[in-house]
């Protein structure tokens, strides 16, 4: 006995849904990150340098290859300061 096609028209809708909805993730995480590959396992010191690059350039991925910080960011430090007990 033959399955009849109309039957498979909701699996074919089903896994083209799919397919369109990681297309449109990978291709926003991609613009996300800049065009970049996104990062895996990220620990403490790179989590630590993304946040300085974006304080640089504005872009979490970005980097910059001036020798000298723009201006401005000598004060742009994202360290809190506690406040003395005594």
């Amino acid at each position: 006995m033959a399955v009849p096609f109309e039957a498979l028209i909701p699996y074919g809708i089903i896994l083209a849904m799919f397919g369109a909805t990681g297309a449109g993730l990978s291709k926003f995480r991609n613009w996300q990150n800049g065009g970049k590959r996104a990062r895996r396992s990220v620990d403490q010191w790179d989590r630590q340098m993304m946040n300085r690059d974006r304080r640089l350039t504005g872009n979490i991925r970005g980097q910059i290859d001036a020798a000298r910080a723009p201006a401005g960011f000598e004060v742009n430090n994202p360290w809190k300061v506690e406040k003395r007990i005594c």
